[in-house]
């Protein structure tokens, strides 16, 4: 084992090639040979570097790997196999090893394209010790996860990266898979969510795209609250417009409005179309701001200000 890693580490191969010649050689030279034959045989930095990398290939590459890979993985790279991860993507992917930097016990590796990090984590919220380290710098922090499933931690937090595009800024922040679960999940994909919106929706299709608008808020509104009242309160208008509205609903989309399966379909087709319309208007602003600084806020807005932001 010590003569394999000498043979790593770059020693053997020197002490041979001073071995082989003759025994009048250079008493010095042969004395240099002893000395680094006998420094230190532990793994070097760039061996630590290679070894992390692999580690995190395994960790999150679809074929599993056995226990006892990762863990000689894991001694090689000088990384403690945690019982759960969640993973961090950054806006600016060139800030990864600056993180990686202060945060001692990160493993950086490339995941979907981008550089990504692993964080052990010991905490199920485990956000106060990210705070400082993340401080002006736009992130996302996916979920905690047991160890064996790290690629769902990277893949939701590169999706919410996906969905919630910033630039940098002293004010940016690090947003959590955590807080946007529901989202996540109606946006995991756009054509089926698509799909789900034009099937439910389908009675206000001849509608004008105001009239549509104007009916969904107040759907979503009376959906979400129970009844006129809420939903007045909601959208800032007068009980008596939400109960006008709700009977032109009623005519579109006839008794089944009052079946619980059909408010839960139509609920969320109502959401999904609201919030596929969120982030296209965020990249749209992103795009026409290019060069400008755009702080991160990814807070799905209340329909009640949706509402008076469209004027309704």
């Amino acid at each position: 084992m010590e003569e394999a890693l000498l043979s790593v580490l770059g020693y053997r191969e020197e002490e041979d090639r001073h071995d082989g010649r003759q025994e009048g050689g250079d008493e010095e030279t042969r004395e240099g040979v002893r000395g680094r034959a006998s420094a230190p045989t532990g793994p070097s930095a760039q061996a630590m570097s290679l070894a992390a990398q692999d580690l995190f290939r395994a960790l999150t590459d679809d074929r599993a790997a056995s226990e006892a890979s990762l863990a000689d993985l894991a001694e090689a790279a000088g990384w403690p196999l945690p019982d759960a991860v969640r993973a961090v993507a950054l806006a600016t992917p060139g800030e990864t090893q600056q993180l990686a930097a202060a945060l001692e016990d990160a493993l950086p590796g490339m995941f979907g394209g981008r550089p990504c990090l692993l964080l052990p984590s010991t905490d199920p919220d485990g956000r106060a010790e990210l705070e400082l380290p993340l401080r002006g710098r736009f992130a996302t922090v996916g979920h905690a996860v047991p160890l064996r499933d790290a690629a769902s931690s990277l893949r939701w937090a590169l999706r919410l990266l996906a969905l919630a595009p910033s630039r940098g800024s002293q004010d940016a922040r690090a947003v959590f898979v955590d807080d946007h679960l529901s989202t996540l999940l109606l946006l995991q994909d756009e054509p089926l969510a698509h799909a789900l919106a034009a099937r439910w929706l389908r009675p206000l299709a001849d509608l004008t795209p105001r009239q549509s608008e104007r009916l969904e808020v107040t759907l979503l509104a009376w959906l979400e609250g129970g009844g006129a009242p809420e939903a007045a309160k909601a959208l800032s208008v007068h009980p008596q417009t939400v109960r006008y509205r709700m009977r032109q609903l009623e005519k579109l989309f006839g008794p089944n409005l009052r079946d619980p399966r059909t408010r839960f379909e139509l609920e969320m087709a109502l959401r999904t179309r609201r919030l596929m319309a969120q982030v296209r208007r965020r990249h749209s602003r992103v795009g026409r701001r290019a060069g400008r600084v755009v702080t991160a806020d990814f807070t799905p807005p209340l329909v009640g200000r949706m509402a008076r932001v469209n004027g309704l």
